[in-house]
């Protein structure tokens, strides 16, 4: 399993790659010592190719970049917040199964 289709976000990218974009955009709030953010890593994977070209995957190292952690309320991880236009359209907090997240998408989509 690769992370190639996984784009990285910062703090200093996040316009760029999330605000700017005219996908919907699913981002993952982790951090290296968050056990459940490990156990979701697979199934982002995962959707990272079963949605390619559809929908772009992200994450955010919420350790190295608090700024945006912060400017979305992130106090839980893993969070994943589903951008469309560069605006939230759906929080998903905690660990979830795939067949979950896979809804949260579509409903957005």
């Amino acid at each position: 399993m690769t992370t190639k289709n996984i784009v990285q976000v910062t703090d200093q990218n996040f316009e760029t790659t999330v605000g700017a974009s005219t996908q919907l955009v699913l981002l993952d709030f982790w951090a290296t010592w968050c056990a459940p953010c490990k156990m979701l890593k697979p199934l982002v994977e995962e959707l990272a190719l079963e949605y390619e070209g559809r929908v772009v995957i992200a994450e955010l190292d919420v350790d190295a970049n608090p700024m945006t952690a912060s400017k979305f309320g992130v106090l839980s991880i893993p969070s994943l917040i589903l951008f469309r236009g560069g605006k939230p359209a759906e929080r998903i907090v905690g660990y979830k199964p795939k067949a979950y997240l896979k809804q949260k998408i579509d409903a957005v989509l």
